[in-house]
């Protein structure tokens, strides 16, 4: 750490909770802590491929109190793009990797932070591996399925907007005598779907991880309703595949 002068960070991948408090914490520990430079990169690694790098020196007084309860990220972000494979207008593919390398060296960084998922972390691997640069990821996801985190940033919000979600659905399902049922977000994990169900009370809780049947899931409601009840919760995870592959939902 004694090498490092100045400091990249950059945020990837799709906008979550958080992020503005994890960027707060990164320029004041950096700042107040090793008395470093931070360069807030925008865009991804979009801006590190621009020419001029779009970026910008970043001290304490961008990142008040303020700031950090502002929802998105105020460097702005990419999930699409991969340096490794650029998306061209003739529909090819080109490796821009050595240009976001570039954009590095050209910014007179050290090392550098990416918060993202985990495509954001293995392309920014990949970069650094290839750029030897210093590297620190963060992990930032909804789907908290970055491997050996217990909890990513943004996870616990979602969790907590769909167990509101599920609050808000029980009265109309019962006053209605309706099935209700709520597909949440978690690409290929259905961790949000999981959580979300025990704690909003679902009667239904579907996800990738463990197979199922709709014979089943009828089953256990027509007992719901044998009990008394004239409503039902069913949560789903929007990665749900049927027994024969397909997907639940489109």
């Amino acid at each position: 750490m004694a090498e490092v002068r100045r400091l990249g960070v950059l945020t990837s991948g799709g906008d979550c909770a958080g992020l503005n408090a994890v960027l707060r914490a990164v320029v004041h520990r950096a700042v107040e802590g090793y008395g470093w430079t931070v360069v807030g990169i925008e865009q991804g690694t979009l801006g590190l491929m621009d020419r001029p790098a779009r970026a910008r020196e970043t001290g304490l007084d961008v990142f008040d109190g303020t700031l950090m309860r502002q929802g998105g990220t105020v460097l702005g972000t990419t999930n699409k793009g991969d340096p490794f494979a650029f998306p061209m207008p003739d529909g090819s593919v080109l490796d821009r990797s050595d240009e976001a390398i570039e954009g590095v060296r050209l910014l007179g960084l050290d090392a550098l932070i990416g918060i993202g998922g985990d495509g954001s972390q293995k392309i920014l691997r990949r970069l650094a591996q290839k750029g030897g640069f210093g590297l620190v990821t963060i992990p930032k996801t909804i789907d908290n399925d970055v491997a050996e985190t217990e909890v990513a940033v943004g996870y616990d919000t979602a969790v907590q907007v769909a167990t509101e979600a599920l609050d808000r659905l029980q009265p109309t399902a019962a006053s209605h005598n309706r099935v209700m049922v709520l597909e949440v977000m978690g690409r290929d994990a259905g961790h949000i779907a999981l959580v979300s169900g025990i704690a909003g009370g679902a009667d239904v809780i579907l996800i990738p991880e463990i197979r199922w049947s709709i014979d089943c899931v009828a089953r256990h409601i027509e007992h719901v309703r044998r009990q008394g009840r004239n409503f039902a919760l069913v949560v789903v995870a929007e990665a749900l595949r049927t027994e024969s592959g397909d997907k639940v939902l489109q």
